[in-house]
């Protein structure tokens, strides 16, 4: 957290009858994806083959998609992540390496939202995860259970959506209860965005950063023109993300965020950009401790 945050916060499954009046419309939505992603981020458990760090440092020249793979089970977060927190995102750069020749949906828009922080209260909690299964299906046990760190989800993305749209546009968001990889944000007019995450890496945590990436596919189910024609909009959006931890008690962890947008094979311009983003977003969080897991400051 995305966030979708994701950041970024367009379509790029562009409908083949665009409407600058539902472009305007949604602009909005595509700014928080990638903070919605980032509060839900969920991993397999496998270290990373190339190093995040070193993809982070390239930015912003990314020309093809991080190595990732299938998504499994939740992202376990370190330790020191536990608590209620105060975030606060920035948009702090944003590219399209491909304009003028193919801009995305929602970019130029985007740009208002530039060096403008945006708060939002975001939860980590400790839950028991059974290492036993039966039939692809988790059986309940006590010794064998092992105690992680996972985002809020429900609550995190109801609460990042809510500060970029505000709690007309936002009605709820849910979470797969058979699967922590789809999340479904409920919106005005009947209108819904399901987030599938795909594929995931993370680096191995230690007791000053912890990084992750992963790639979602996205679309909005009851989407409609200016007039009033159901449309597609769909959206692959990766979200890299690396978390410091600091001593400043008032700040103690920061994050740097790169959201890109990638074309889907149904986009006529798919074989100009092929794997290369053709938008990309960069976000600085910072997190406040509202309360430690103990329930106090």
């Amino acid at each position: 957290m995305s966030f979708r945050k994701a950041n970024s916060k367009e379509n790029t499954g562009r409908s083949s009858r665009p409407s600058r009046t539902f472009g305007d419309r949604w602009q909005r939505n595509w700014l928080w994806i990638g903070l919605l992603t980032f509060v839900w981020l969920m991993c397999s458990g496998q270290v990373a083959a190339a190093t995040l760090t070193e993809r982070q440092q390239a930015f912003p020249n990314w020309e093809s998609k991080p190595e990732v793979q299938l998504s499994d089970g939740d992202l376990a977060y370190p330790n020191w992540m536990n608590g209620t927190w105060r975030m606060t995102s920035t948009l702090i750069d944003m590219q399209a390496p491909f304009a003028p020749e193919i801009v995305t949906p929602g970019f130029e828009g985007n740009r208002q939202f530039l060096d403008q922080p945006v708060r939002a209260v975001i939860k980590f909690k400790p839950v028991r995860v059974s290492s036993r299964s039966f039939l692809d299906r988790v059986i309940p046990g006590d010794d064998d259970d092992e105690i992680q760190i996972v985002s809020d989800r429900a609550f995190n993305g109801l609460s990042l959506a809510r500060a970029y749209l505000g709690d007309d546009w936002v009605k709820a968001v849910k979470v797969d209860p058979d699967d922590p990889n789809r999340q479904v944000t409920f919106l005005k007019n009947n209108q819904q965005l399901v987030s599938t995450v795909t594929g995931r890496s993370v680096e191995r945590p230690n007791a000053v950063s912890f990084a992750t990436t992963e790639i979602f596919q996205q679309y909005f189910r009851n989407a409609k023109d200016a007039e009033d024609r159901p449309v597609i909009y769909l959206n692959e959006v990766e979200n890299t993300t690396i978390y410091r931890r600091h001593s400043d008690p008032n700040f103690p962890i920061s994050a740097d965020q790169i959201t890109a947008i990638y074309l889907s094979p149904q986009d006529p311009d798919y074989f100009k950009a092929k794997d290369a983003p053709v938008a990309l977003y960069r976000y600085q969080l910072s997190f406040s401790l509202i309360r430690d897991a103990s329930g106090t400051r």
